[in-house]
């Protein structure tokens, strides 16, 4: 593939006039990618690393062959601009076959069939997060066409992957993964990436409601935000890029994205990479689904879909949500028990820091926003050992500006979204960072206020507003750390 600028990365040239397709090499052996993924703090887009996968071959007429009359469902959401997200308990869903998807997207008027309700000039459809396990139960050989083992992880391929398939406007809300990173395969059709880094979540404001487990949603339509109910998100550092068919993005750990297809049909697979963090991670989640759970529940009995995502289709009840807990804190001190990694004496050492401290929250959520880790991988020295280079592509700050008071659609032309060069990526960054360190601890505090109140004269604390600061991730990370610590007193 060419290089080219603009909305979309730079890709590495294709093989020379001279060079035979069998004759290709990978820019990465699988113990650098690897190496790569787990030192990396930003986005990056490895290229050429997936021209022999079968999956590249995976468009949506190949798939209505491999799947036929397979029912799939998909998410119907409205082409507007709102400056609300749309979330999936807002939207409909309907049962189809990829025959009946690809009719329907033609654009031809139907009087039939699934999706005869839903004119397509005015709706897209998202089949999205469909795990292969479920989408191929009877065809496990498929599995092997995603060959996640080149970025340094054997054995894994289409069994740990789940598809996404889209119409163009389809898209995801903003929203972080609780759980490890991300690799993303772009298959067919382009999809544009919004990235915000973790130190900029008071910025999102973050909510729980919907409750899906593992992911945090944001408040804010980013590509359409109401600037005057949100305006801490004017600080947000937008890092946008379009992912090319045959490309695959790298998403960090705790990194926010808003994702939407460009193209008449995409495709994409992905795989979440577990993370040591993981273990620490599932205890603040019990934590989080016991306290939305009861408070919901007491709020509103009988009507759950108005907060729980669709996704979640597991018993709520108190009882349920108190195991949970209990596994998620017994299966982290299992691991420390045999982990070489992390040894128990680490928890009673930050126990010890925390009683020193005083359990002084607002300190400790200004060190948890600032990534002073990332700061120091943002120095001059991680620039020098850069891996960046025409395979290996950085996602740095978008050049888009913030819309007016009025709202309005992003106008940029899209240009400059990927640089060439790590290390102008990285010194932006970490002077960036460095920049909102002094005012991590105000922005909470605003996000709270603003987050209660939509007028001076209203008072009102609803259901949601309690829960947005008791499982603001920030709480259930502290939350998780004093149970953890107190638990450890038995060893």
């Amino acid at each position: 593939m060419a290089a080219t600028r603009g909305a979309t990365t730079e890709t590495a040239p294709a093989a020379g006039a001279g060079e035979e397709e069998g004759e290709r090499v990978k820019p990465f052996t699988p113990e650098k990618a690897k190496e790569i993924l787990m030192s990396l703090q930003q986005p990056a887009v490895f290229c050429n690393m997936a021209f022999d996968w079968p999956a590249q071959h995976w468009t949506v007429k190949h798939l209505s062959e491999v799947l036929p009359g397979k029912q799939i469902r998909f998410r119907m959401g409205m082409k507007r601009t709102d400056t609300v997200p749309q979330f999936e308990t807002t939207c409909n869903y309907v049962e189809a076959t990829l025959e009946e998807f690809l009719t329907w997207n033609c654009g031809q008027p139907t009087m039939s069939g699934p999706f005869r309700d839903y004119d397509h000039s005015k709706f897209w459809a998202y089949a999205d997060y469909k795990y292969f396990v479920s989408l191929f139960d009877d065809k496990a050989d498929i599995f092997q066409d995603v060959i996640w083992s080149d970025f340094g992880f054997p054995g894994r391929n289409g069994r740990e992957s789940t598809l996404w398939i889209g119409s163009m406007g389809a898209h995801t809300p903003c929203h972080l993964d609780s759980y490890g990173c991300n690799l993303v395969f772009q298959v067919q059709g382009r999809k544009r990436w919004h990235l915000f880094p973790p130190e900029d979540t008071p910025f999102l404001y973050p909510t729980r409601i919907p409750y899906e487990e593992s992911s945090v949603f944001s408040k804010i339509n980013v590509v359409n935000p109401d600037l005057k109910r949100f305006p801490q998100f004017r600080k947000a550092r937008r890092h946008t890029v379009t992912l090319n068919p045959g490309q695959v993005l790298f998403v960090p750990r705790h990194w926010w994205h808003y994702v939407e297809s460009i193209d008449p049909v995409t495709v994409s697979i992905n795989s979440w990479i577990e993370l040591e963090e993981d273990h620490q991670a599932r205890v603040e989640e019990a934590i989080t689904r016991m306290l939305v759970c009861a408070l919901k529940t007491a709020e509103d009995p009988t009507n759950t879909r108005a907060w729980l995502n669709p996704t979640e289709v597991e018993e709520t009840s108190h009882e349920v949500n108190c195991r949970y807990l209990n596994r998620a804190v017994s299966a982290l001190f299992d691991h420390y028990r045999t982990s070489k990694v992390i040894e128990i004496q680490a928890l009673r050492t930050n126990r010890e820091d925390m009683k020193q401290e005083g359990l002084n929250v607002h300190s400790r959520m200004a060190v948890e926003q600032t990534g002073g880790q990332d700061v120091i991988l943002g120095t001059g020295k991680w620039a020098a050992a850069s891996p960046f280079g025409p395979d290996l592509v950085p996602v740095i700050l978008s050049s888009e500006e913030l819309p007016s008071e009025k709202g309005g659609i992003f106008e940029g032309d899209g240009n400059d979204f990927v640089g060439k060069d790590g290390e102008h990526s990285g010194k932006l960054r970490c002077t960036k960072r460095q920049r909102m360190m002094s005012k991590s601890e105000d922005a909470v505090v605003e996000q709270i206020a603003s987050n209660s109140s939509t007028a001076p004269s209203q008072t009102f604390i609803s259901t949601d507003d309690l829960l947005d600061c008791l499982v603001n991730p920030q709480v259930t990370r502290i939350v998780a750390q004093l149970l953890i610590q107190g638990r450890s007193l038995e060893f």
